[in-house]
């Protein structure tokens, strides 16, 4: 999930799946540029974007499947956020990033 912690143009939260981390746009430190899909409410991907935001203010949720468990660290209730991502997170596979 995006808020404002992650950038000030997310006025409302949005749910997004991070494709990649752009490292090759130089930005300001604290600061980054990601592929992503914007989700809809089901977690469909309904629109790609490239955003520039603070990595630190990325929320991390669980995994969606209903097969799965939840780990250590992660929520059982899908859509509750698990933790919050850090800068090294960006770009690595993580499902989707979620409300």
């Amino acid at each position: 999930m995006l808020t404002r912690a992650a950038s000030p143009q997310f006025v409302r939260p949005i749910t997004v799946r991070v494709i990649r981390h752009r490292t090759d746009r130089s930005t300001y430190d604290g600061w980054t540029w990601i592929e992503c899909y914007q989700l809809d409410a089901r977690g469909d991907a309904v629109e790609r974007r490239e955003l520039f935001l603070m990595p630190a203010g990325l929320i991390r949720c669980g995994d969606r499947s209903p097969h799965r468990r939840a780990g250590p660290g992660q929520s059982s209730e899908v859509g509750q956020p698990s933790e919050v991502s850090r800068p090294s997170d960006v770009g690595q596979p993580s499902g989707a990033v979620r409300r």
